[in-house]
């Protein structure tokens, strides 16, 4: 039975990666170009979805050094730099040998991926804990030791208690001292723990900040999550501080 290039380009765009190589294999003799672009189209992808196995095993080099513990943790925070809005620290404990392709420094990543990968973070991960600490406390106590407390509480939160954390550039006070701790520069792009989750973080501070702009739209939360782009500070001079601004964040503007 010869299929119509439309029916090819079906399969092919249903297939997912694992499946392209018998794809290719099935269709290599179709000597019709539109085939043959299809191929080429599937062969690329087949070529970046390698690269993308290759770049998450060397995102496990921390995970292998220290596997013989037998719960590692990634610890990272996110919103240390807004004007308004909590800083959220997510912890994560992934299975050994996770296979979750696309995991990277949440940053790096589109907003609808971060979304994506979050689903199957808190699928597949072993356990997942948020912290946080609230403008309030941030003013408090300052920014560091509010990011620090949101880290305990996101450990805190954690249903298994880990062996060892992996942690973002720092070491986390008020531990246990036989808890290992292991600062990794930049480690939200060489952990895939770390990068887990900087995800989950992130993910659940950005849909908290949308739901705080739908109480006080005149910010635009959703859109800069609570940053201090030149809407936002216009808006603050505007209309003055809302609950959820950090009083010791925006005393210049103010």
């Amino acid at each position: 039975m010869e299929y119509s290039i439309s029916e090819i380009k079906n399969m092919y765009q249903a297939a997912c990666e694992d499946e392209l190589p018998e794809f290719v294999n099935r269709f290599e003799a179709d000597e019709r170009s539109g085939v043959q672009k299809l191929l080429i189209s599937a062969k690329k992808r087949m070529d970046a979805y390698e690269q993308e196995k290759q770049r998450i095993y060397t995102l496990q080099a921390y995970e292998r050094e220290y596997a013989a513990y037998s719960y590692i943790c990634g610890i990272d925070e996110v919103g240390r730099g807004p004007l308004a809005g909590p800083v959220v620290a997510g912890a994560v404990i992934l299975p050994k040998n996770c296979d979750i392709l696309y995991i990277n420094d949440s940053k790096k990543l589109t907003e609808k991926k971060r979304e994506e990968l979050y689903d199957v973070i808190m699928e597949k991960a072993i356990s997942c804990g948020i912290g946080y600490a609230s403008p309030e406390r941030i003013d408090e106590i300052n920014i560091l030791q509010a990011t620090y407390e949101a880290m305990r509480a996101a450990i805190g939160n954690l249903s298994v208690m880990p062996d060892v954390l992996l942690n973002d550039a720092v070491t986390i006070p008020g531990l246990p001292s036989d808890l290992k701790q292991v600062p990794i520069i930049k480690g939200d792009a060489k952990s895939i723990s770390i990068g887990a989750a900087s995800i989950i973080a992130k993910v659940t501070r950005d849909r908290l900040m949308v739901d705080y702009d739908k109480v006080f739209p005149e910010y635009d939360f959703a859109g800069n999550k609570g940053y201090g782009s030149a809407s936002h500070i216009e808006a603050l001079k505007k209309y003055g501080p809302t609950p959820i601004h950090r009083r010791s964040f925006i005393k210049n503007f103010i």
